[in-house]
């Protein structure tokens, strides 16, 4: 099942999709189902999905709308946090200059920072060194603590793309990595959620790539994790309660544009494509701040 946020002149709605080549979408509000018009409240609420997807299938006529006709937002539009790993591929760490880490990188990512598929990803005022990140992007279904390798994959909702939009200077600034990650509009996630039932378990062994105007810059599989779905669920419930609608985001690949000779920055104009295997292809024009 394929679950997406949309807004429509104003209003917020979820909707299902048959497959990623799918041009229209069910507006669940329009199938009689009395179903959450928000994501955060559809995944909070005991067995909304499964009526979602029962829904869906026998959905009116008038509850199909193109895709052409909404604005996607981010899957998630308010999650209550956003967990992002860092260095959780040994070749983006070493293209780093670091050396293969004992324990994950964290930070946390606000909503502000997120867009939706298609909407202009901007680069700031602030800085033009804006550089891409493909990543897994892991949806949280129900509220989660000291999680253990046999029950960590019983919290997923289901699975995402997720381009972590980095102002390189800005994340040097300091010895914390948030600030260059947390600028407005720099965070694309979507297109849309994927439960864990379309995809191998954790999300492993997935190819995952970034393309900017069209040139490959990561091509990458998620088997290559240094910490593993199960295993960073289960490091990240040690500290803190996972909640319905948090996001984790799993890290990046090497290729990234700052360890290239010469760097290579996104610009407005560009085209930033993320594709994951079996999720679809999460693309974002890339705008100057107004």
């Amino acid at each position: 099942m394929r679950l997406l946020s949309f807004q429509e002149q104003g209003q917020s709605g979820v909707g299902w999709v048959a497959n990623a080549q799918a041009t229209e979408f069910v507006d669940l509000a329009l199938t009689g189902a009395n179903l959450p018009r928000d994501m955060l409240t559809l995944l909070s609420t005991p067995g909304a999905l499964a009526a979602a997807h029962a829904a869906a299938q026998k959905a009116p006529a008038s509850a199909i709308k193109p895709l052409a006709s909404v604005s996607l937002l981010p899957v998630v539009p308010n999650p209550s946090k956003i967990v992002c790993m860092g260095l959780n591929y040994a070749d983006h760490a070493a293209e780093g200059g670091n050396a293969r880490p004992d324990y994950p990188s964290f930070f946390l990512r606000g909503p502000s920072s997120m867009v939706g598929h298609l909407a202009p990803l901007v680069r700031p005022k602030a800085s033009t060194k804006l550089d891409y990140e493909a990543e897994l992007a892991v949806i949280i279904g129900k509220r989660a603590r000291h999680l253990t390798a046999a029950n960590a994959l019983d919290c997923v909702a289901g699975y995402s793309c997720f381009n972590d939009g980095s102002l390189r200077d800005y994340q040097r600034k300091s010895g914390q990595w948030t600030i260059g990650k947390n600028f407005d509009d720099s965070g694309p996630f979507g297109p849309w959620l994927v439960t864990p039932d379309e995809l191998p378990p954790g999300g492993a062994g997935l190819r995952i790539q970034s393309r900017l105007n069209g040139k490959v810059m990561q091509d990458a599989n998620t088997k290559d994790f240094l910490w593993d779905v199960v295993e960073s669920l289960r490091i990240i419930t040690e500290c803190m309660t996972l909640e319905p609608g948090d996001v984790i985001i799993t890290g990046t690949p090497a290729g990234v544009g700052y360890a290239r000779n010469p760097p290579v920055w996104m610009a407005p104009g560009d085209v930033c494509e993320i594709e994951i295997e079996g999720i679809g292809i999460l693309s974002n024009p890339i705008i100057d701040e107004q």
